[in-house]
């Protein structure tokens, strides 16, 4: 790297995924001069688009679905359309087929999603509803590391729901057919369905389609990774890319640096200059299971049973509440399930510019023990052939990559956990340490700004724009 003079940055922000780019856009905004590192060639982390397995087939390398990227407070804010940015929204979100050839279907109206689950259309109603309503007062608070809320009543109501287990959550429905729904909705957590505050993904995941809907990005998910830098040059930010950055002494000197990367990976980086106590706290920090990543070039579309799954961006693959109550448990006993949870998103059926004319993708993974290097593929084909037969014989081409490939693709994938640490009780509150804000360390002018960090994974950039947010109240 370039030696640069003592004054050439006010901040350094090391990582392009969604939340380095946000915090390096929060503080360009401010009027900062800011520098942004990324270890790889190009920038995305989380957000990048690739030919993973035929040319003139587009892969979402990792998140594909953005559920999160138009209800995001900071995206919100940005005008990213005039970036090239461009969302593509599915007619149903999500679908869930069941082994009878039926569905169940999470669409954008609410009343036409809960009808269709019959004798529990009250109950989803009772569930759902008062999120929907309230989302525009909960969404800053939700989206936020722990705080007084702005709006507290909406919160309590929130916090007594999302605090509880999906277990306990799904006892309120007597249909197979809801509690299908709503577990495949809370498996997103990457929790066991019995622990505390697995419910909080569901609800959240679930309101997002009735406020907004579960939206593809034109092009790939690489298209909000370069709109947002499209948007931070021109407003002066500077991006360097192809440089892996291993210790501080590699930085020009900044007022303050943002690490979007795991607390593992901060301590490799920068553990020298944090205290005793810091350090062992970074060091207790707990990631959760991987994921076995699968992508697909077909020379057609996937021919699911249920016609709701071929209008879907999202299928979720699991059959009952039981099967992936139990799927998700054995991931953290350390074991392989030969039935497990599938997430699969199919863009192609709704973005022409993915695969060649008459082609198409599908991209899906499975949670597994962290660190995995078990062999999936087998495993995952066999429960979308279990929903769609003749899925295999499409099959023109593939990919895949194990938990731990994961975490060599993307560093900040601990042991293939794309969620950047356990959301269980005990790291909700005090990601990635018990600290007044958790994006300060311990050393004077240094932040993490990762997934690690409130309001955890997901596309949208809130864990970086808190992190500068910070940045700017304690130095600037």
């Amino acid at each position: 790297m370039v030696k640069r003079s003592r004054t050439d940055y006010d901040a350094v922000v090391v990582g392009a995924g969604p939340n380095g780019l946000a915090a390096a856009i929060t503080l360009r905004q401010a009027g900062l001069t800011v520098l942004l590192i990324e270890g790889k060639d190009t920038i995305g982390g989380g957000m990048r688009t690739a030919a993973l397995t035929l040319p003139g087939f587009h892969h979402d390398v990792c998140a594909a679905i953005h559920p999160m990227a138009t209800l995001s407070p900071f995206f919100k804010s940005l005008q990213l359309a005039e970036y090239g940015l461009s969302l593509i929204y599915p007619p149903i979100a999500a679908a869930h087929p069941f082994d009878n050839g039926q569905a169940a279907v999470l669409k954008h109206d609410l009343t036409e999603t809960a009808t269709r689950l019959g004798a529990d259309a009250a109950a989803y109603q009772r569930l759902i509803a008062p999120v929907v309503r309230d989302w525009s007062s909960l969404a800053d608070d939700l989206l936020a590391p722990f705080h007084i809320p702005k709006q507290p009543i909406p919160m309590i109501k929130f916090g007594l729901k999302g605090l509880l287990s999906a277990e306990r959550i799904a006892q309120r429905f007597k249909t197979t057919e809801a509690r299908a729904l709503w577990a495949g909705m809370a498996a997103h957590s990457m929790l066991p369905l019995s622990y505390l505050s697995s419910a909080a993904i569901g609800l959240v995941l679930s309101a997002a389609a009735h406020v907004k809907g579960w939206p593809v990005v034109k092009g790939g998910s690489q298209q909000l990774a370069d709109a947002m830098a499209a948007y931070f040059t021109a407003i002066g930010g500077e991006i360097r890319t192809g440089f892996q950055v291993q210790s501080t002494n590699q930085l020009p000197a900044a007022h303050a640096v943002l690490f979007d990367v795991s607390p593992k990976q901060l301590l490799q980086i920068a553990g020298s200059h944090f205290s005793p106590f810091y350090e062992k706290q970074l060091e207790g920090y707990r990631y959760g299971p991987g994921v076995f990543k699968m992508d697909w070039a077909l020379d057609g579309p996937i021919p699911f049973t249920a016609a709701q799954c071929r209008q879907a961006g999202t299928v979720h693959i699991g059959n009952t509440y039981e099967e992936i109550a139990a799927s998700e448990q054995m991931c953290w006993q350390g074991k392989v399930s030969e039935k497990p949870f599938v997430l699969l998103a199919q863009q192609s059926l709704f973005d022409e510019t993915r695969a060649p004319a008459g082609m198409h993708t599908a991209w899906a993974y499975c949670h597994v023990p962290n660190g995995s290097t078990v062999d999936m593929s087998a495993i995952i084909e066999n429960q979308v052939e279990r929903f769609a037969p003749g899925f295999k014989k499409r099959i023109i081409g593939k990919h895949a990559m194990n938990a731990a490939q994961m975490q060599a693709y993307n560093p900040n994938y601990i042991g293939g956990d794309i969620n950047g640490g356990a959301i269980d009780i005990r790291q909700l509150f005090t990601r990635p340490a018990l600290r007044w804000s958790p994006y300060r360390t311990s050393a004077k002018g240094f932040y993490i700004c990762s997934a690690s960090t409130p309001p955890g994974g997901g596309v949208h950039g809130m864990c970086g724009y808190h992190a500068a947010r910070q940045a700017l109240k304690d130095l600037f």
